[in-house]
């Protein structure tokens, strides 16, 4: 059995929103998609299977287009377990694009909560209309507790505003994703009183469910090989049109399917370490340097929140680290900091000054766009 899928614009969130109330009680299934932006090279379906409710198209920061189908169970099922493990329902401040899944988790969210958003305008993000937002913002007795969802570049504009800042701090709690929180970032909003709960997941887990390293409800991890693999109610059935990358993507293991993250990572007393891309290591002199590590070293570095480490070829040793961002730091100085953790070959090998560092929509760096910026040699 099948039902249609209808596309809708992200550019009015409401639409949005009432398109995923729609889908999540088994009419029409919904496709967000962002307006002005290139399509995926394959047209979408008319109909999708009967168990998807939602359909969202990603070409992530690095990988080529692909589109996610997401059942109800899974959708709300992610929805419960976070809800429980931030402390009950609340109402939402939506400040994300409602074309990716985290914003669209903020709609599910409410929609679970009978809590209406409060919606920050679509486009460049201004601490101002956040706190306005803010300031809309109702909840009621069955969901009295206050929530949002940013990415670290909002979460720092927000910080630069004290009448933002003010209102973040009245949060029960604010999750931070898409991207590893800079650690000065995180304690600059700490220091501020904003509880901050750093969360990791993709949209084939239905957003964020590892919460400050942490799986919530009853999400599972393991390592293998190096690589992270997730399971549990809120998995994605698959790649539309797609039985290959699904069959590949998502596996069985232990008699429970898994999803394959492309994702580094440790596990240590439960607490889950990502260190990066399996795929985004550079050899270096003979070397391998997780550029994920790199990258987390150079944002601890003051100016640094936005800086973005890609790879560069070079003649003398295969590839090298290098630093693009948007604010002067001496190089030396970088070097320095990264090498005393990572070893000689981790060291940037040049620092790229660009007026704005190239980002999606999502509040994710562009990575592909910084590659180019890095220059074909060193």
């Amino acid at each position: 059995m099948t039902r249609p899928l209808v596309a809708l614009g992200a550019s009015d969130p409401l639409a949005v929103l009432r398109g995923l109330e729609a889908a999540l009680a088994g009419g029409p299934a919904l496709l967000p998609v962002a307006e002005g932006t290139p399509a995926l090279p394959t047209a979408a379906p008319a109909d999708v299977p009967q168990r998807v409710a939602l359909v969202v198209e990603t070409s992530g920061s690095t990988g080529t287009g692909k589109r996610v189908a997401l059942s109800s169970e899974a959708l709300l099922a992610g929805a419960a377990a976070a809800d429980a493990a931030l402390g009950g329902p609340g109402g939402w401040v939506l400040a994300l694009p409602t074309h990716y899944i985290a914003g669209i988790n903020v709609l599910t969210r409410s929609i679970a909560a009978g809590t209406s958003p409060a919606v920050v305008a679509p486009g460049h993000f201004d601490a101002d209309a956040f706190a306005d937002a803010a300031d809309r913002l109702v909840t009621g007795p069955a969901a009295p507790r206050r929530y949002t969802s940013l990415v670290p570049v909002q979460l720092a504009r927000v910080l630069d505003d004290e009448r933002a800042t003010s209102a973040l701090a009245g949060f029960d709690a604010v999750l931070v994703g898409g991207q590893a929180t800079p650690a000065p970032l995180r304690q600059r909003a700490l220091d501020a009183g904003v509880r901050v709960v750093t969360t990791y997941g993709a949209s084939e887990t239905s957003g964020g469910c590892v919460y400050d390293g942490v799986p919530f409800g009853t999400v599972r991890t393991e390592v293998v090989d190096g690589e992270l693999l997730l399971s549990g109610p809120m998995l994605a059935e698959g790649y539309l049109d797609d039985a290959e990358r699904t069959a590949a993507t998502f596996v069985e293991r232990d008699g429970l399917r898994w999803y394959r993250t492309g994702d580094a990572a440790e596990v240590w007393d439960g607490v889950v370490r990502v260190l990066g891309r399996l795929d985004d290591v550079v050899i270096s002199g003979g070397e391998k340097v997780p550029l994920g590590l790199v990258e987390r070293l150079v944002r601890e570095l003051p100016g640094q929140d936005t800086a973005v480490v890609t790879r560069r070829a070079s003649g003398e040793w295969g590839e090298v680290p290098v630093v693009v961002t948007s604010n002067p730091i001496d190089l030396d100085a970088v070097r320095d900091h990264v090498g005393a953790t990572l070893g000689r070959a981790a060291r940037p090998a040049a620092v790229v000054l660009v007026d704005r560092v190239p980002m999606l929509a999502s509040g994710k760096p562009d990575r592909r766009a910084v590659r180019a910026l890095a220059g074909p040699t060193a």
